[in-house]
């Protein structure tokens, strides 16, 4: 017979994951991430990149705008935060380094 902790587990890992880039880090304990996915046109065939915007509740106060962090569902934290965030994926100031790298190559 599973435990109840287990379905608490089971629950935990089937919740939904995206990863996205920090737009905005002005609010207290929040920040609003942009997740981007591409999609075919169904009449064009042409691939095209479609963005949504999800506010996520964040503790870190070192995630600045330009991070590419990682959000998970869940439960209601406010009237429009339904993510926290669980991981900084990639800094921002290391994105500025790689560009300017490319940029100038030696």
């Amino acid at each position: 017979m599973p435990q109840p902790s287990d379905a608490a587990g089971d629950a935990r890992r089937n919740r939904k994951m995206r990863q996205g880039v920090v737009v905005s880090n002005k609010m207290t304990k929040s920040i609003v991430v942009r997740v981007s996915r591409t999609v075919r046109h169904p009449i064009y065939q042409k691939v095209i990149q479609r963005s949504k915007k999800y506010m996520a509740h964040c503790e870190d106060p070192s995630v600045k705008e330009g991070d590419v962090v990682r959000i998970m569902e869940c439960r209601p934290l406010s009237r429009n935060k339904r993510w926290r965030m669980v991981e900084v994926v990639q800094r921002a100031e290391e994105q500025v380094q790689l560009k300017e790298s490319a940029l100038n190559p030696v």
